[in-house]
């Protein structure tokens, strides 16, 4: 954000350099405008013949002319010299924005990768709470001490009843 905001600041000062010359130029174009205008307005004024009217007339076009010229080829050097100063602030901020957005880039991969992780360490977890619900954190079984034990105990005693029952039915009776 700072780099941005640095870079957006460069870049207004060095539009605002190039508007202020561009509007110096202006302002001496029309002072320089007003100057001759005055002088030829005077020379008409004072002028007793129509010829000399038409001389004074036709000696300030000229130079008028060529102070527009030159006016033009200064706006277009201001022009040139904005775009390769504009250029320069760009290039100059280019590297430090990009070197932010690769630390941020970096950062978010590096946070999304803790993430990831701790999401796996959390659905092992609960798929190790929900295929053995009696087994505690530490490795200790809960409810009744040996619990394998029972276990079997019950196992071994529904095969012995299913042998119970099997030895108790008369014979040629069928079974399911």
């Amino acid at each position: 954000m700072e780099a941005q905001t640095a870079f957006l600041n460069d870049m207004s000062k060095s539009m605002f350099r190039s508007f202020q010359q561009i509007c110096d130029l202006n302002i001496q174009l029309v002072q320089t405008m007003l100057e001759e205008s005055t002088l030829a307005s005077h020379h008409v004024l004072s002028a007793d013949r129509q010829t000399e009217l038409f001389t004074a007339a036709s000696s300030r076009a000229q130079p008028a002319t060529e102070k527009l010229r030159a006016y033009q080829q200064h706006i277009a050097r201001l022009a040139a010299d904005s775009q390769v100063e504009l250029a320069r602030v760009t290039e100059q901020h280019v590297q430090n924005t990009t070197r932010t957005a690769r630390a941020l880039v970096d950062e978010v991969a590096r946070t999304a990768t803790e993430e990831t992780e701790r999401n796996i360490r959390n659905q092992q977890e609960a798929m190790r709470n929900a295929t053995d619900p009696f087994v505690r954190p530490d490795g200790d079984a809960r409810g009744m001490e040996g619990s394998g034990d029972l276990q079997r105990a019950q196992m071994e005693a529904g095969q012995g009843a299913q042998q119970a029952a099997v030895q108790s039915r008369p014979a040629g009776t069928a079974t399911h």
